[in-house]
């Protein structure tokens, strides 16, 4: 693999052979980046689940202020921290941080900072959509952005929070960017409830 656009563009990006690793393909990326650029420059990022880190390092690359790689594996969370040196040669590599830890776990801890963009794209048998976006709530910026990949024909409920922005699909995978939209109650609404009170 390699990143398609921004200060690393061409870089290799190795992919370790692990039973449900599934990084995002070439065209996905290039669709999904043309999506974000007008937004990206100066964006915290999270990249959940990262695996290959090749969302969030494109973010990076792409002028991402702070993108943070969350990932489980060991050996994959070491591979981020060796990537992310790599590509830095020399530069403030400290707009790159790897997590390694369980991301729902990571997530119930008390949040340090917002995120304007999620990547969210976990292994897909594990069906950790809803969870995910259910934690990240107190992280989130109150515009946010959320990518997500779920297997074609499969839209995960992510609630009434969440407005469709734009999406696609391959083969296999459908790919869906979403934007934050926070419910406001209406002024009869209120009234409604201070009547019932």
């Amino acid at each position: 693999m390699r990143i398609i656009g921004g200060r690393w563009r061409g870089s290799k990006l190795p992919v370790a052979d692990l039973p449900g690793l599934r990084p995002s393909a070439d065209r996905v990326r290039e669709t999904l980046f043309n999506w974000l650029q007008p937004m990206l420059h100066g964006a915290n990022v999270l990249d959940a689940f990262a695996g290959s880190g090749a969302l969030g390092l494109e973010a990076a690359s792409r002028g991402a202020a702070r993108v943070v790689l969350a990932e489980s594996h060991p050996t994959l969370a070491a591979g981020l921290r060796e990537q992310a040196q790599r590509l830095a040669r020399g530069e403030d590599a400290n707009g790159v941080e790897v997590v390694q830890e369980d991301v729902l776990r990571w997530l119930t801890r008390p949040p340090a900072a917002s995120f304007d963009l999620v990547f969210l794209d976990p292994p897909f048998a594990a069906g950790l959509w809803e969870r995910a976006v259910a934690a990240l709530e107190p992280w989130l910026a109150m515009d946010a952005w959320l990518y997500v990949e779920s297997p074609r024909g499969q839209v995960p409920a992510l609630g009434e929070n969440w407005l469709a922005h734009r999406e696609g699909h391959t083969r296999d995978v459908r790919f869906a960017l979403y934007r934050r939209h926070a419910v406001t109650l209406s002024p009869a609404s209120v009234d409604q409830d201070h009547a019932r009170a």
